[in-house]
């Protein structure tokens, strides 16, 4: 391939960019179409990115409207799968579980050379491995061969998240599919305090109170130390003794269930929305549009995917290609 040349990529269930930014930061790869249903996450992926979003539901889109490009990035929507949600897969009732055929429609037809899919690990087991298996086989049916790995953000990515993935990479060419293999894992060195502000005082809504938390007394009682992430879950007040963030997830917003909070000089708070994309590796330089509200920004940071992995596999990928 002409190394001066930068590698198409066309982007689905883009959200507000992490995949694309983790592949872009290669400087070898370039997003040239990018296609996202949800209005408010193309407002955060245009006020960052050059390409503009095609906001249409993909079951719309033919792939005559789509350029043609080499990779295909897509972190397709997990919540059919997820333990968070109702594990319904394929029969999801809101139809998210089928929008992988979507897919398959799209690279049949468009024909990139590498696939690149992300998704929740419980995508691997969800009914007994036969949805996965179903994946598998129609990447296989239409010649690709694929890899695939689950791989921790602390462990993979440097961040300070406990955040398992299934990534799943595939191959039109048989020789690149042996060359490649997935990053080693890599000491996790960047630590909460590297992602969270403990000492500044953020806007008083991200606080916690008498007045406006009915489980106020739990918190205080429990939230001791300064320098962990706690949770409120449901009834009782968990610390994460691991030093890394649980999970971020869309309901980041909330206050409620399984929120993370930290006990600060201030007092008892949520993370902010600009934290949460800091700590799912977005970088300093990546802007929040005002117009879009908190609770928004909250889902599209727990929707995305930690962009240090992602740029980690993207390397991979252009390594394997550049050999």
């Amino acid at each position: 391939m002409n190394k001066e040349k930068k590698i198409t990529c066309a982007s689905f269930f883009a959200g507000v960019g992490g995949i694309d930014l983790g592949f872009e930061q290669t400087d070898f790869f370039k997003v040239i179409y990018a296609n996202e249903i949800d209005t408010y996450a193309k407002i955060t992926y245009e006020y960052n990115f050059k390409t503009k979003v095609d906001c249409r539901d993909i079951n719309i889109v033919k792939s005559k409207d789509i350029p043609d490009f080499d990779v295909m990035l897509a972190g397709f929507p997990c919540q059919a799968f997820s333990l968070a949600g109702y594990r319904e897969g394929f029969d999801d009732k809101k139809g998210r579980g089928e929008l992988f055929f979507q897919l398959e429609r799209i690279f049949l037809e468009k024909q990139p050379k590498i696939i690149f899919l992300e998704n929740v690990k419980n995508l691997v087991g969800h009914d007994n491995g036969n949805t996965f298996n179903v994946i598998l086989n129609r990447l296989h049916n239409a010649g690709y061969y694929v890899k695939y790995q689950v791989l921790n953000a602390m462990h993979y990515g440097n961040i300070p998240q406990n955040r398992e993935r299934i990534y799943i990479v595939a191959f039109k060419n048989k020789e690149l599919y042996y060359k490649f293999n997935f990053p080693d894992p890599i000491k996790l060195e960047n630590k909460i305090h590297n992602v969270i502000d403990f000492k500044n005082k953020k806007d008083s809504k991200f606080y916690y109170t008498k007045n406006n938390c009915k489980f106020y007394d739990e918190l205080k009682n429990n939230m001791i130390r300064d320098d962990t992430i706690y949770q409120w879950r449901r009834i009782y007040v968990r610390e994460n003794k691991s030093n890394v963030c649980p999970t971020l997830t869309a309901n980041m917003g909330t206050g409620g269930h399984n929120v993370p909070l930290i006990k600060t000089t201030h007092g008892i708070r949520k993370f902010t929305p600009k934290e949460c994309f800091y700590i799912q590796g977005f970088p300093k330089t990546y802007k929040l549009p005002k117009e879009v509200s908190n609770t928004q920004l909250y889902k599209q940071a727990g929707n995305s995917v930690v962009v240090p992995v992602i740029n980690r596999i993207a390397n991979e990928i252009k390594n394997t290609l550049q050999s």
